[in-house]
């Protein structure tokens, strides 16, 4: 198989190094720092740059950059992609690539699904990348309108190499929905959280809950800015549930209403234990 990957940071670089680790496959990379692509070379992971003569070449496309960024690159090389290769962008929200990139594909023949690989750290960039970030993780897929099953299969064919454990297939606007809630919230929740003053005097008082709830503070903020905005409207549902929860935890505590107060809770408890099992 021969693969094109563009943007080589932590997704696309650990999807180019799973691919490259086979040994089976050849590997094209794209970066906008060369010198990120030239080490992906001399270190065997990328066999050469993905340009204008070995992008026909690709059976498979993916695309690592943000949502913007993936547009402009998708358009601007349309016409160079073979009808034959199927591109899977790699971004964190759905509903603006895909409704760029569906009309694209259709216009020039080639294959466009939405993908978005449930998988990654608090670090970022081609150092951070390694070949089983995703061995395991969910995948999630947004296929063109009228897809089938043949399409799926050929998509699963094409994405085996990365390891993922299960591949599930929604609508962007459903992808986007959810991942205000799983994602975005999480990682606004984080980030607002370390801001407290008391944050500068942890040290000897944190253990487990604060590692887990602060991991994902540490983020770039560029990527996400873009992608929230993206997703405002969903983000701003989710913010707004969040707000009228704590409120209720706030008074609760300032009532001094401790009956109130374990309500909430062990209502939370019973929440946990209801979507997790």
């Amino acid at each position: 198989m021969t693969v094109g990957i563009v943007g080589l940071g932590l997704i696309g670089g650990s999807m180019a190094k799973a691919y490259a680790e086979s040994g089976q496959h050849t590997v094209y990379g794209a970066n906008r720092n060369h010198v990120i692509l030239d080490f992906a070379m001399i270190s065997g992971v990328c066999q050469g740059e993905l340009n204008e003569e070995t992008l026909p070449e690709c059976d498979l496309l993916m695309v690592g950059l943000p949502p913007k960024a993936t547009i402009d690159w998708i358009r601007d090389h349309a016409a160079q992609i073979d009808r034959h290769t199927v591109v899977i962008d790699l971004c964190g929200t759905k509903r603006v690539v895909c409704k760029a990139c569906f009309p694209l594909a259709a216009q020039y023949g080639f294959t466009f699904v939405g993908g978005h690989p449930m998988a990654g750290t608090h670090n970022s960039g081609y150092k951070y990348a390694r070949e089983d970030l995703f061995r395991g993780a969910p995948m999630v897929l947004v296929p063109p309108e009228g897809y089938d099953m043949a399409l799926l299969d050929k998509v699963k064919q094409l994405l085996e190499p990365a390891g993922f454990g299960k591949l599930s297939v929604t609508t962007a606007e459903d992808h986007d929905r959810m991942i205000a809630f799983t994602s975005q919230m999480c990682h606004v929740v984080s980030n607002a959280y370390i801001k407290s003053p008391t944050a500068l005097e942890h040290k000897g008082f944190s253990a487990g809950s604060y590692k887990d709830l602060t991991r994902v503070a540490w983020l770039n903020p560029d990527m996400w800015a873009e992608l929230m905005l993206e997703n405002s409207d969903f983000m701003l549902r989710e913010m707004d549930v969040l707000l009228k929860n704590l409120t209720a935890y706030r008074d609760a505590i300032a009532d001094n209403n401790y009956e109130e107060l374990r309500r909430l809770l062990d209502e939370g408890r019973l929440r946990k234990k209801e979507v997790d099992g």
